[in-house]
């Protein structure tokens, strides 16, 4: 059986062997959300698949998710800091390990699936030998053994780094299947070289999660959230990383203080485990019983906190979807242009704010003319959230026809059949 028929055996007697890859598991929330709207997917879709991740923490997708996970690199300090010579040897090994590694695990499946994320972009620090090179191994070992890589929802961005963006580059061309999570992302793979013609843009996976009803006590008064993030600026920004976090704390704390003076309470978020020491700094410089943190597990944490919140100010471009897809009014600290994207998408582009310069009294006069505007805010997003739906609905009905070619088959079959009798 080749691998298009293979890959196409969901309703025939060979179930496909799906797995999906990332830096899943890893403390990043917005990442794991991904993969659950994928798994989602493939548990409604395509239930007979053999599901298993090639992923930063197999441990935890394993316990959370209940597929075999694999773990992504050979060498287990992969992502520490390399400083002593034995340390250096080891990641040089590893990352010729990892292509021998990584190509025996794509052999062993029909379909491989990235999950959204941004992957191909480097708004955050990236060094092309990390992650850009680990797509760069799956993408091109699935050229090699005929296994669809299908890059489902992803962001990108344009890329200064010579052999990063060479390397996202190549990954999205020998990528069987792209999809993005927007028109910048697609825009960037075009700029880079890339032919998008037959790429669609979609929603962020992570609008398909369920969403979660209002907690706590009617009538009780509904806290401001606040997502925080351990930000330092970009890849282009190393050299003044820590006066750019400096900036974005000072600015974060300053606003979160102005909001307790008013006699607001405030509740802290993360996204990923790195942003605890952003909570514990702003508490720490902010003592009052009105400022409290959440520990949220998961994107689903995240929307009950946000559900029940009056009005959000979100770093994270995960932690803003959340906000969005509750229906709760939301104000971007944006970081990226992905995040002034999805606030213009959702119909709030007028409230964003650069991370990078936090005023903090025009981020408090912001904050309160969206305030006076939340229920013509929250009727806003509503709208919108109905039509991310069926966007995404339209997302997944395309990924079955490009990964899993027999099942749609067989499906329009049947709806042919139905109609005619």
């Amino acid at each position: 059986m080749n691998p298009e028929d293979r890959a196409g055996a969901s309703g025939g007697e060979t179930p496909p062997r799906v797995g999906v890859f990332g830096l899943l598991g890893s403390g990043n929330l917005g990442n794991d959300g991904s993969l659950e709207a994928v798994l989602g997917y493939l548990g409604t879709q395509h239930p007979d698949a053999a599901v298993d991740a090639l992923c930063g923490g197999p441990d935890v997708v394993t316990a959370r998710y209940r597929i075999p996970a694999t773990r992504l690199h050979w060498y287990s300090g992969e992502y520490r800091t390399a400083s002593r010579l034995g340390a250096v040897a080891g990641k040089g090994l590893g990352k010729l390990v990892d292509a021998f590694r990584t190509a025996a695990w794509v052999r062993r499946h029909d379909v491989v699936i990235v999950p959204g994320m941004g992957v191909l972009e480097a708004t955050l620090p990236l060094r092309p030998w990390g992650f850009p090179y680990s797509l760069f191994l799956l993408c091109a070992s699935g050229r090699l053994f005929g296994t669809r890589v299908a890059l489902v929802g992803v962001g990108a961005a344009p890329i200064t780094d010579r052999p990063t963006r060479a390397l996202v580059r190549w990954s999205a061309r020998l990528a069987a299947h792209r999809s993005y999570r927007d028109e910048l992302s697609r825009d960037a793979l075009r700029a880079m070289g890339v032919d998008t013609t037959r790429d669609a843009v979609h929603p962020d996976l992570a609008f398909a999660l369920p969403t979660p009803g209002v907690s706590g006590p009617a009538g009780s008064p509904r806290p401001v959230c606040v997502g925080v993030m351990d930000f330092h600026g970009g890849n282009d920004d190393r050299a003044r990383a820590e006066e750019i976090h400096r900036r974005y704390l000072d600015g974060t704390t300053r606003f979160v203080r102005a909001l307790v003076e008013d006699g607001r309470t405030v509740r802290l978020l993360t996204g990923d485990e790195c942003d605890a020491t952003v909570v514990a700094a702003i508490l720490d410089a902010v003592d009052s019983p009105l400022v409290t943190a959440a520990e949220p597990a998961s994107l689903a944490d995240l929307m009950k906190e946000m559900a029940a919140a009056d009005t959000v100010v979100a770093t994270r471009y995960h932690n803003l979807i959340c906000a969005l897809k509750v229906g709760t009014p939301t104000l971007a600290l944006s970081y990226a242009a992905k995040s002034d994207a999805l606030m213009a998408r959702m119909g709030l582009d007028a409230y964003c704010h650069p991370a990078r310069e936090v005023d903090a009294d025009e981020l408090l006069k912001k904050f309160r003319e969206l305030e006076e505007r939340s229920a013509e805010v929250r009727r806003t997003l509503a709208e919108r959230n109905v039509a991310a739906a069926r966007q995404l609905d339209d997302q997944f009905t395309a990924l079955t026809s490009a990964l899993f070619p027999a099942a749609h088959q067989a499906r329009a079959r049947a709806r042919a059949l139905r109609k005619a009798s």
